[in-house]
């Protein structure tokens, strides 16, 4: 074990778009665990759209107030338990967390969810069977409530919540059709994810192919998204269409609200659109991760990992993330994972 924690804080408030100097790497020693706590390892870590909120002043969606300058970033991660003074965490095992942006982290253990990795690789505990698979998951089936034979539309759909939003689509018995930004990512939703269409929001007017994409019609709009994707998705809405709004990563670091779309069709067609954060949500993780499981172990949840390298690219890995130039599921690699084998299907 190092002497030092490498850790990345909060140097510096963003206006707008975040930059390499709002963010700071730091070191500090690494902590000793008292009674009752665990020193725990970072192996992952997890970089998401909703890390851009909780840079800003004032109090976050989740009710407390976001970090103060000087604080590490927050994040969940996986790590490996190195030294514990908790029963309940033996040194050697695994834990899912959230830890933030750091090499090494204290805890007591409270919110801390042990990880098998002979079950699915560890990574996977932050994707497809984790936070994001479990948004997915909830904001689809639950707020969705997909019928077979309709249609639902998903915007950044190789993205780590859209990509399995379309392939549950799909098992429900739902013709899943995709937004996504480049023509690599459209054929990968399409072919590897096995969408029924998928349409490449940067390579033309979006309405018409998405009508094109949608002849019947858009039943559920699950969007990641908002501006121009979500305004064109509501031209196209049915009667009584459902719209489980995830996330408006195109607005984030707006530093004046855009304009929003129109929502006359909300209206005409008596649409539902329900926001949603997947933490409000927790009576359904062991549905989740039931179902789930299941359909990863059988082939039928595929996904992709984009993974860095080195906690010092963090900050420039979530920049690009805001921009769109991740492909699926974004992850940092902290640390070595000593369990890494090829587990489960994956794209």
């Amino acid at each position: 074990m190092q002497n030092l924690n490498r850790q990345v804080v909060l140097r510096s408030r963003p206006r707008g778009e975040p930059r390499p100097s709002d963010f700071e790497l730091a070191e500090a020693p690494v902590p000793a665990p008292g009674e009752g706590e665990i020193l725990c390892r970072t192996i992952y870590l997890s970089l998401d759209p909703y890390m851009r909120g909780r840079m800003d002043e004032g109090r976050s969606y989740t009710g407390g107030m976001n970090p103060a300058l000087g604080s590490v970033m927050v994040g969940g991660t996986v790590s490996e338990v190195i030294a514990s003074r908790n029963p309940a965490f033996p040194e050697g095992s695994f834990v899912l967390g959230a830890n933030g942006w750091q090499a090494y982290a204290l805890s007591r253990g409270a919110g801390l969810r042990t990880l098998d990795p002979r079950q699915a690789a560890l990574s996977t505990a932050l994707g497809v069977l984790g936070m994001p698979g479990m948004t997915a998951y909830v904001g689809l089936l639950d707020i969705g409530r997909p019928k077979p034979g309709e249609t639902v539309v998903v915007s950044a759909a190789a993205g780590a919540v859209g990509s399995v939003v379309g392939q549950l689509a799909r098992l429900k018995g739902c013709r899943a059709v995709g937004v996504a930004g480049s023509d690599e990512k459209r054929a990968y939703v399409v072919k590897e994810l096995g969408f029924d269409a998928c349409v490449n929001y940067k390579s033309g007017a979006l309405r018409p192919a998405l009508r094109e994409a949608c002849p019947n019609g858009i039943d559920v709009y699950f969007d990641n998204v908002g501006g121009d994707v979500l305004a064109a998705a509501l031209t196209l809405i049915n009667l009584r269409a459902r719209i489980p709004l995830c996330g408006l990563i195109s607005q984030y670091s707006a530093i004046e609200p855009p304009a929003g779309p129109n929502l006359r069709p909300v209206l005409t067609n008596r649409a539902l659109i329900q926001g949603f954060i997947v933490s409000d949500h927790m009576d359904r993780l062991a549905d989740f991760l039931d179902e789930c499981t299941r359909w990863f172990r059988d082939g039928k949840l595929k996904y992709r990992e984009d993974v860095v390298i080195g906690l010092e690219r963090a900050p420039e890995a979530f920049i690009g993330l805001l921009r769109g130039q991740n492909f699926g599921k974004l992850l940092v690699k902290v640390g070595e994972d000593p369990t890494a084998r090829a587990v489960g299907p994956r794209a």
